[in-house]
């Protein structure tokens, strides 16, 4: 299996406990945050990770190399940046196999990537990662018939409910109407309008969901994660 993870990000509301390290890199539990996305993915199977890479692209690429424990790695480079949806068009330039899983790299999601990818297999079409929290006032919710995706709902709604886990798994082509180095929004230019032409399915994760890229999760990452094991 082959992976994208998204690792340009500014990281501005970091900015005052990380300084200027790229997100991914930031410290977690004594270790960068990226060390411990690519050991879950290197068990879960993935043996090749495309690295999108903007913001102080050389840390991370001399960090890691060409490999990280057994997995091969690809730098895709943005020069300017692309967005979301940009940033993966770009990216998958850069992959071999005929569909990819895509993380977020300041994103701890512990996701059943044995069940999603055989839900791939039982479908073949772009599936979008949903997860149940408490409150989705900050994210915004995914909408949905059974496992059909329908839509997004803006931020502001507060209770429990789905929000997109900012992971998904895309043919090779699914953006092939961009052109490579266009930037663009993922979620705005792309599924908003997508949705009404594309069948997307919707996997509901149970995984643990940390995003790191506020203070207080990145708080939170630092205890709930310090008995993760890299060895």
């Amino acid at each position: 299996m082959e992976a994208i993870v998204l690792a340009g990000g500014l990281g501005r509301r970091l900015r005052s406990v990380i300084s200027d390290l790229p997100k991914p890199m930031a410290p977690v539990a004594g270790r960068p945050f990226l060390e411990i996305l690519l050991t879950m993915l290197g068990r879960a199977g993935v043996g090749r990770v495309v690295l999108s890479v903007g913001y102080r692209a050389d840390a991370i690429r001399a960090h890691f190399g060409d490999s990280f424990r057994g997995i091969e790695l690809d730098y895709a480079f943005e020069e300017q940046l692309l967005g979301t949806g940009g940033a993966i068009r770009w990216s998958l330039e850069h992959c071999k196999e005929d569909h990819v899983f895509i993380f977020n790299g300041d994103t701890f999601l512990d996701l059943e990537i044995g069940a999603v990818e055989a839900f791939w297999q039982s479908y073949r079409q772009p599936i979008i990662v949903a997860r149940e929290v408490p409150d989705t006032e900050r994210y915004g919710r995914i909408e949905m018939n059974g496992d059909r995706f329908t839509g997004f709902t803006e931020k502001g709604l507060r209770g429990p409910g789905p929000i997109n886990a900012g992971c998904y798994v895309f043919p090779r082509n699914l953006l092939n109407r961009f052109a490579p180095g266009d930037a663009f929004s993922l979620e705005t230019d792309f599924l908003a309008q997508a949705v009404h032409q594309i069948p997307f399915r919707v996997f509901t994760t149970h995984g643990k969901f940390i995003d790191i890229g506020v203070p207080e999760d990145y708080a939170r990452a630092q205890q709930e994660l310090s008995s993760f094991d890299l060895q």
